[in-house]
């Protein structure tokens, strides 16, 4: 008999995010990646967080999905929607969108893990702007270095 030493940890490392906001980006993330940028989920999540204020947030990440998409080099690898764990790629995308206004270096890092290239300057764009369009709707992205 074998005992097998797999771990879900491995392929899910992170925790999703506590906060409201990081969930909500995470979700919408997720349901892009699976349903395009034009996911009817992801729009009805921003427009029940944000109210009539969802455009902009909406907007933004679809650039920052769009820029991700464009100018990666392998897959990235994303966990479905229900999940309670994040994997490696969207822990860095998160992470990237809380920090990329207070800490831009820590979020072109975290961007040129998940692109596998050093050019990200348009996903850290796309990533700052949407930061700070959670920040301005009052709605402000936690990020823990942990």
């Amino acid at each position: 008999m074998s005992v097998s030493t797999w771990m879900p940890t491995a392929m899910l490392p992170s925790t999703a995010p506590v906060d409201d906001a990081g969930r909500l980006l995470l979700l919408a993330v997720r349901r892009m990646a699976v349903g395009g940028l034009d996911d009817a989920h992801a729009a009805a999540a921003m427009l029940g967080f944000f109210g009539r204020s969802y455009r902009r947030p909406l907007v933004l990440l679809r650039a920052l999905m769009a820029e991700l998409a464009r100018s990666a080099t392998a897959p990235i690898t994303v966990a479905p929607p229900c999940c309670p764990r994040m994997t490696a790629a969207e822990g860095l995308i998160v992470a990237a969108v809380a920090e990329a206004g207070t800490h831009p270096q820590g979020a072109i890092d975290s961007l040129a893990l998940v692109l596998g290239t050093r050019s990200c300057v348009g996903a850290f764009g796309s990533a700052q702007a949407l930061g700070q369009a959670f920040s301005d709707l009052g709605r402000p992205l936690a990020f823990n270095a942990a």
